[in-house]
């Protein structure tokens, strides 16, 4: 068996490409990562993850040989996955909730996110502060999400997003703009 751990994606791709067997080894590299990213922009549990997750991998490896190294693979496979979710909520004609995060990524995002030290931050905090979050317009949150608890580069979050850099911290920017405001308003304090 080939180790995943020594073989780069470009090389697992084109094993993948000749042997669909090997794709096995590209979804076990993703699955933790893609996993968690998909419960992170949306309110799912673990059961609708896993089942969101076989579909984005089923599509990963249908578009496999449009795949170019233009892209990273990680970027390419999360654009998938992001996609894949927003089309998910556009049949169900529900908007997507943030609140699948533990405790640590909550630190991480809003400590990202308004620039509280995470000392700081104490566990009545948080659950305010999760409130505030989970009513941003997804278009914030999946951003704030990529960039403070994925902690995606600018690049990255443009090719998932395929939106332009200024796109892209335009964005965050008014993301984090808007929380401050929401937690200003809602009188939250983690001083």
């Amino acid at each position: 068996m080939i180790e995943t751990e020594i073989r780069t994606d470009a090389e697992l791709i084109e094993l993948s490409r000749m042997d669909p067997e090997m794709f096995g080894l590209l979804m076990e590299r993703y699955r933790g990562p893609l996993f968690h990213y998909i419960r992170r922009i949306g309110r799912f549990a673990d059961e609708d993850t896993e089942d969101l997750l076989q579909e984005v991998f089923i599509k990963v490896y249908r578009k496999l040989n449009e795949y170019t190294e233009a892209l990273k693979f990680s970027s390419w496979a999360y654009r998938i996955a992001h996609n894949h979710v927003i089309d998910h909520f556009r049949k169900l004609n529900a908007r997507p909730k943030v609140d699948m995060l533990d405790d640590v990524e909550w630190g991480r995002l809003i400590a990202g996110s308004v620039d509280i030290e995470k000392e700081l931050m104490n566990a009545d905090c948080v659950e305010k502060i999760k409130t505030v979050i989970r009513d941003l317009p997804i278009r914030y949150k999946e951003v704030l999400i990529l960039r403070f608890i994925e902690e995606k580069e600018y690049e990255e979050i443009m090719d998932i997003l395929q939106k332009p850099k200024g796109s892209v911290a335009t964005l965050i920017a008014r993301g984090r703009k808007i929380l401050l405001k929401r937690m200003e308003e809602e009188h939250v304090d983690c001083h």
